[in-house]
């Protein structure tokens, strides 16, 4: 299944989109980038003590492993429910005092110049007005400091289950244009040496996640074309019930799901203001 482009569809229905209608499945259900992200992001800027800005932190996903690692975490979502939602999982995992969360778009802080010495993007960058963001993040980090922009994509493409559940999708939301996402943002590179940043290093590489088919069912309830707005509350139950007995019927317990993670790293120059 070949890769529709995001941005038309992003354009059309952020206005509609609100990821906190589903921020306990987000919590629970999406999984986070691999441990393998983290130490390579360690080798380009020492987490311990660092000071981070995650962007579009949805329930910390991010936030929370940074803090983890040490680092003195600042996370912030236009959704509240996604904040409140990062707000109990801090507390649960005992990282409440090095992460704070706040109401906020990327495009617009509200946080101080120079304040940070790395700015992450997990699997969010496409929802953003990107020449926005990126001044935006510019200004908040340091001299020096790194813009991080990742993703991690599920691969329908190489994964039977992820095929067959974005077929399901269009079933019941045939104006979704996201199916056969690859998890591939070549424009990014270029993207941020437009705007001021220095390019410091891109990398690419899959991790397989295996999902009981409760997980899955809830991961998908967070995918856009489903919950969040794609569909209605009723449909969306409706879904999640067509796709368990699909899942039930066609692949055992558990299931294996290829994802990619891609990360574009860039630096403020040192020089800038």
């Amino acid at each position: 299944m070949a890769r529709r482009p995001a941005s038309p569809y992003t354009r059309e229905r952020m206005s509609q989109i609100d990821f906190g209608r589903h921020s306990d499945d987000y919590a629970a259900f999406r999984p986070g980038l691999p441990a393998s992200f983290y130490l390579r992001l360690d080798a380009l800027v020492r987490l311990r003590g660092a000071r981070a800005l995650d962007l579009a932190c949805g329930p910390g996903t991010v936030a929370l492993e940074l803090a983890a690692r040490g680092s003195a975490v600042v996370g912030i979502d236009v959704a509240a429910g996604q904040i409140a939602a990062a707000e109990r999982v801090a507390a649960e995992r005992g990282l409440a005092s090095a992460a704070r969360f706040l109401v906020a778009t990327a495009e617009d802080t509200g946080l101080d110049d120079g304040g940070f010495d790395l700015v992450t993007a997990g699997q969010c960058w496409h929802w953003f007005d990107s020449a926005a963001a990126l001044a935006e993040a510019r200004r908040v980090l340091r001299p020096g400091g790194l813009l991080a922009i990742v993703a991690y994509s599920y691969l329908a493409e190489h994964s039977a289950a992820a095929a067959a559940t974005e077929e399901l999708i269009l079933e019941f939301n045939p104006a979704w244009t996201m199916a056969g996402w690859t998890g591939l943002f070549p424009e990014q590179i270029d993207e941020v040496i437009r705007h001021g940043f220095e390019l410091v290093e891109q990398f690419c590489y899959q991790e397989p996640e295996l999902f009981s088919h409760e997980a899955w069912r809830g991961r998908m309830r967070t995918c856009n074309g489903v919950g969040s707005g794609g569909l209605p509350p009723a449909e969306v139950a409706r879904f999640d019930q067509a796709l368990g007995r699909l899942l039930a019927r066609r692949f055992p317990d558990p299931v294996p799901v290829l994802h990619r993670v891609w990360c574009v790293v860039a630096r403020k120059p040192v020089g800038a203001p």
